[in-house]
């Protein structure tokens, strides 16, 4: 039976390779030249491969996807981003430097805040690192009640468990607070966390700070040759299970005709199909739906309760001359993974006061990535690449300029705040590329900005993600529509397993048919 895959995002291509995989004819459609959505790479400088939305991947090395679709098998290659985190020296104190090794780890917590915050560190881990991996497993299918208690059975029964669901449910700064003293350290544990949207001031957060426990299992890895290595080797995957990729044919209208779907593309072409796998944007989702007669009251009232949120952030891609130097630490600990410019979580709070507010941050909040440390292969020699993320940053400028206008200037300030830290670096900048939150948009369909497509909020996760109607990956009066991607559980994040589970759901319903007339013999 025929599949049509719309997008070719991570989570969309990780559905279609199951698909395919299963013996079922698989085309996946895309409107851009680029495949991979957010997880792609292309040369923006001569010489650069730079990535075009995620750097670093951390989830989908826990999900076990890149070894069941034996990914190694067609070129994908990650490097262990060791030491996975770093945050400069300040104030006379040592660097924070977290490896994968949790001795190392505790020894510069504690030469940096203190033997009594090493020591936080280390229970912080051994309970969280459980906690994050049962996490794990309740990404790995559909959010239902039976599953994610299935997940969490048996971790804690303290009160009957009201003592680990309060925990969970809580802020991530309180379970900061609760552990350790320093603040630096505070800081630097919940800009980790914060890169899935929220601040840590909002309910529910906790998990997504105690996600950094599990780094000490398997850290962040670098894909070789960029981000869309991960693309790459998806695709080389699916055609060789005979599935087709169709680039620059962007999907116009989905219609639900009798037990088919008809598929309208930009080009004029009509596809039939018995299964639909959507791995847009939701609200994209939703506008080809009514492109296609799908009922406009109830698709009003789907777009009217999906937050999208303000926007997240927006990012300065760099060639440079050279690596970032921090005073008083070596290139091999501070250029490996993840540079968490921050020493306070004030400046954490402001910087998101602001985007609620309209505004761009007093000062920008920086995550710098430097790879092409550890992966030569994407700068020329004599060169490096370094991508800095900054957070949070406004969709719609209260003071209605526009972001056209905005954009150099606030790529000076995001390039000074990184000088601020590593005196030096803003001469190193030979070329620069600034992708604003409209610029998200625009070319990689984000809308509003936001690289997890909704926001990350308690009320938008697991069971209610994006709405508790959707949160099953299926669209009610939809039959043979399955959803993927950020706007579905488990939410942003380079992880595969909504597609994994979205092509799960659509191989139980194809094979369904299959059964009964086997039965009836």
């Amino acid at each position: 039976m025929t599949v049509i895959v719309v997008g070719s995002g991570h989570n969309a291509l990780v559905a279609a390779c199951y698909l395919a995989r299963a013996g079922h004819e698989v085309e996946v459609l895309e409107r851009d030249e680029v495949l991979g959505g957010a997880v792609s790479t292309v040369e923006r400088f001569p010489g650069h491969r730079v990535d075009r939305g995620s750097s670093a991947h951390i989830m989908i090395r826990h999900t076990g996807i890149v070894e069941d679709l034996e990914l190694d098998r067609f070129g994908l290659r990650y490097i262990d981003c060791d030491p996975w985190g770093f945050t400069p020296a300040h104030a006379d104190r040592p660097a924070l430097v977290f490896h994968r090794d949790l001795d190392a780890t505790c020894a510069s917590i504690a030469a940096a805040c203190g033997p009594r915050d090493a020591d936080a560190y280390r229970r912080f881990v051994r309970m969280w690192g459980p906690r994050s991996a049962r996490v794990m497993r309740a990404f790995g299918g559909a959010p239902t009640p039976g599953r994610l208690v299935r997940s969490f059975w048996g971790l804690d029964a303290r009160n009957g468990g009201s003592a680990l669901s309060r925990e969970f449910l809580q802020s991530g700064d309180a379970l900061l607070d609760a552990f350790f003293e320093d603040e630096r350290l505070k800081a630097s544990l919940a800009w980790f966390g914060a890169q899935s949207g929220p601040p840590m001031s909002e309910p529910g957060t906790a998990p997504m700070v105690g996600f950094a426990a599990l780094m000490h299992t398997l850290p962040p890895g670098r894909a070789v040759g960029g981000s869309g290595a991960l693309t790459t080797a998806l695709v080389a995957r699916l055609r060789s299970d005979g599935g087709v990729v169709t680039a620059g044919d962007a999907v116009s209208a989905l219609r639900r005709d009798e037990d088919r779907w008809r598929v309208r593309t930009a080009s004029g072409r009509e596809l039939r199909a018995s299964t639909v796998i959507a791995g847009c944007h939701v609200l994209t989702t939703l506008d080809l739906l009514r492109d296609g007669g799908f009922d406009g009251a109830v698709l009003d009232d789907w777009r009217t309760r999906i937050r999208v949120g303000p926007g997240i952030g927006m990012v300065v891609r760099a060639a440079t001359s050279a690596l970032p130097r921090y005073p008083g630490s070596p290139i091999d600990h501070s250029a490996r993974g993840l540079q968490l410019l921050v020493s306070d979580r004030a400046q954490l709070r402001r910087a998101h006061g602001a985007a609620l507010a309209g505004d761009l941050p007093p000062r920008p909040v920086v995550l710098a990535m430097s790879f092409s440390a550890v992966d030569p292969t994407i700068a020329p020699p004599g060169e490096h690449q370094l991508s800095l993320w900054a957070q949070w940053h406004p969709y719609r400028p209260a003071s209605g300029a526009d972001w056209a206008g905005l954009a150099q200037r606030e790529g000076d300030r995001i390039i000074a705040e990184v000088d601020s830290y590593a005196p030096g670096f803003a001469e190193t900048v030979l070329r620069r590329h600034v992708q604003t939150p409209v610029d998200l948009e625009r070319e990689l369909g984000l809308v509003g900005g936001n690289v997890m497509h909704v926001e990350m909020s308690l009320d938008q996760m697991m069971l209610w993600r994006p709405l508790p109607e959707l949160a099953g990956q299926r669209v009610p009066g939809a039959p043979g529509l399955y959803l993927t991607g950020a706007s579905t559980h488990p939410g942003g994040g380079v992880s595969g397993a909504s597609g994994r589970t979205a092509a799960a759901l659509a191989l139980r319903d194809l094979n369904r048919p299959r059964l009964s007339r086997w039965l009836r013999r």
